[in-house]
């Protein structure tokens, strides 16, 4: 009998007992990302001390124990007593969801953590938490675990400082592993340092000894020049910086040789990934600028005009604003929805950057040729998709020879395996299940796009085959909503060719299909490095640390070893229990975590600066595993 539905079986989480239960609602996830979001919900309430203009040096350290501490110099956290929580300031703060001083306007002008949720959450997910506040010559301290007060609020010890510190252990009961990475951390805290001119950043790891000092005079001007490091820029950055009383507005661009356009957006120095309002107001502004130019200088000539995609061909730019009232889309705020930021963005950028073009012609006269040679390479570009789109219709999904594809139609169901070479695509047509897993075998290494335009790109064959495969365009006209597979399994051998043709995949969709891997939808298959035979039994190992594990439980028994460079070398049974049964199978999905650091590895692998690479290989070669020589 079917347990009553009643008023008693509505339970209701008083205080961060929400928090703990559904952490994901508030940090995105328990993986490594959430993790890294506890460090950075911390600092950014430093940063709005900065924004407020208190705070110009804040110091984070990584613990032995894998705890972190947060300094800043700021005015520290209120410890007076709230006049009806009756509990000092920073105990509210600590201990209770959407409390805060951000919400009035009057405290913090322009701030990033105006949900109110921040530090509060980071509180209820640590195992425990120290907060010490350096406020009317005294230090103050009180101590939680797991968001729950355990000690009152104590003067300790006198002090000429003023500002506050939290250390936090992450707590292991939430989060699947508690290894913070220390570049991850350093490549945020590099980002706020570039966004706040001459803020200083410590961060620093006490179990490696590994020390960076962050400071940035140039602000994002000089972050426009880091990103580009290793491309050849046309021109000097053009920035615009506008100041009234509610708004701010910093731009700094930029156009390389290249063809990518790397446009990174930040509000209130939140890293505003998926973009927003402001990022729609500067593409207009640029696209409206550049044609009314070049409309004046009689340079729009054959019927050309130019479009947004041939305004930011190879054009790098940093949007950052600060506003008052910044509504974000979710808690990870990652995108800006302001209506009225569009306007404003638009207005400023459109009416500084005609008077930078009028005063500067060689500049506009460089920036021009650029876009007008996109606009012609375009025209090119598109009879290549005409060409493109003509082939899926013609061949309805059918790609002879090559793609075998599943027999459901629901996305959210299938897989497409690109796989390498004809040997290894044939065991995985044989291997797979063909109701829901497709099969598209590549001829080689496809064309690497770092180094290509649109139009070549288009005119690859191997490229064309995996765009008419997935069924939802490229570039400018991708929609991930027709994508035909949810899940894009890249399954390529273990040895070098594999690696440089995983890596040339991985540029082609981070570059032209991004919002694949934003989506979650990009895998990468392991196949097992190993087939040990041992008493006439058959296990298959998937790294070289699992291989000696075995060898080192079997010291007395026979045991023979099979190492796998090539898939073909495997038979469909084989191929199928280790790699492709769902229920056996182990992949990683490919996340895309900093836009910024992914951006500046894909040109050093796969751009044209040989000195940069070599720096990448000698500062990782100690990382390399399974090298094939």
């Amino acid at each position: 009998m079917a347990e009553a539905y009643d008023a008693k079986k509505i339970h209701i989480l008083r205080g961060l007992e929400a928090v703990r239960r559904r952490p994901a609602m508030y940090i995105g996830d328990t993986g490594s990302r959430g993790l890294h979001h506890l460090v950075y919900e911390v600092v950014d309430n430093s940063i709005d001390e900065t924004l407020a203009g208190y705070c110009n040096h804040i110091e984070v350290i990584l613990h032995r124990d894998k705890s972190v501490s947060v300094i800043d110099n700021g005015r520290g956290i209120p410890v007076d007593m709230h006049p009806t929580q009756k509990k000092p300031g920073v105990e509210v703060v600590m201990t209770m969801l959407h409390s805060g001083s951000k919400f009035d306007g009057k405290i913090y002008q322009i701030s990033g953590g105006l949900h109110g949720v921040g530090v509060s959450v980071v509180n209820a997910l640590s195992e425990w938490l120290e907060a010490e506040v350096y406020r009317n010559n005294k230090v103050y301290y009180q101590r939680y675990e797991r968001g729950m007060t355990v000690s009152p609020l104590k003067i300790i010890k006198k002090t000429d400082r003023i500002g506050t510190k939290v250390t936090f252990k992450p707590d292991p009961l939430i989060f699947k592993k508690v290894d913070l990475n220390y570049d991850t951390i350093c490549d945020r805290l590099k980002e706020l340092a570039f966004l706040n001119k001459g803020l200083l950043i410590e961060l620093k790891e006490e179990k490696t000894k590994r020390k960076d000092e962050l400071k940035f005079e140039g602000g994002i001007e000089e972050f426009i020049k880091f990103i580009d490091r290793g491309r050849v820029s046309l021109h000097k950055p053009v920035c615009i910086s506008v100041k009234k009383e509610k708004f701010e507005l910093d731009v700094a661009f930029e156009y390389n040789d290249e063809y990518m356009e790397n446009i990174f957006t930040f509000c209130n120095t939140i890293d505003t990934h998926e973009g927003g309002t402001h990022l729609s107001g500067f593409k207009s502004a640029l696209t409206k600028t550049l044609n009314e130019y070049a409309r004046e200088k009689n340079l729009l000539k054959g019927g050309i005009i130019i479009v947004g995609e041939d305004s930011r061909e190879g054009l790098t730019a940093v949007v950052s604003c600060k506003l008052q009232n910044p509504q974000f889309e979710g808690q990870t705020k990652t995108k800006l929805g302001n209506s009225e930021v569009k306007g404003l963005v638009e207005s400023y950028v459109t009416e500084n950057l005609q008077n930078y073009l009028e005063r500067n012609p060689k500049v506009a006269s460089i920036i021009l040729k650029k876009a007008l040679s996109a606009a012609r390479a375009r025209q090119a570009a598109r009879k290549a998709r005409e060409l493109t789109r003509r082939k899926s219709l013609i061949e309805s999904y059918n790609l002879p020879g090559k793609l075998a594809d599943c027999s459901l139609e629901d996305p959210s169901l299938c897989e497409l395996y690109l796989v390498e070479g004809p040997s290894a695509g044939g065991s995985a047509k044989q291997g797979r299940d063909r109701t829901f897993q497709a099969i598209l075998p590549l001829k080689g290494k496809i064309l690497n796009v770092e180094k290509s335009r649109l139009n070549k790109i288009l005119a690859n064959e191997e490229i064309r085959t995996i765009i008419t495969a997935l069924g939802a365009g490229i570039a400018g006209e991708f929609d991930p909503d027709k994508t035909r597979y949810h899940k894009i399994v890249i399954m390529t051998d273990a040895d070098v060719d594999g690696s440089h043709i995983r890596t040339l995949l991985l540029t082609f969709f981070f570059r032209y299909m991004r919002e694949l891997i934003e989506s979650g939808y990009v895998y990468i298959a392991q196949p097992p490095l190993y087939r040990i035979k041992k008493n006439k039994k058959e296990y298959y190992l998937y790294s070289d640390e699992e291989l000696g594990k075995f060898l080192k439980k079997a010291s007395e028994d026979k045991v023979e070893i099979q190492r796998y460079k090539g898939l073909g070398e495997m038979s469909p049974e084989q191929l199928w229990s280790t790699t492709m049964n769902p229920e056996r199978r182990t992949m990683k999905k490919v996340t895309l975590e900093d836009a910024v650091e992914a951006d500046r590895i894909f040109k050093t692998l796969m751009g044209d600066e040989v000195s940069l690479r070599r720096e990448f290989i000698e500062q990782h070669s100690a990382e390399v595993k399974n090298l094939d020589v």
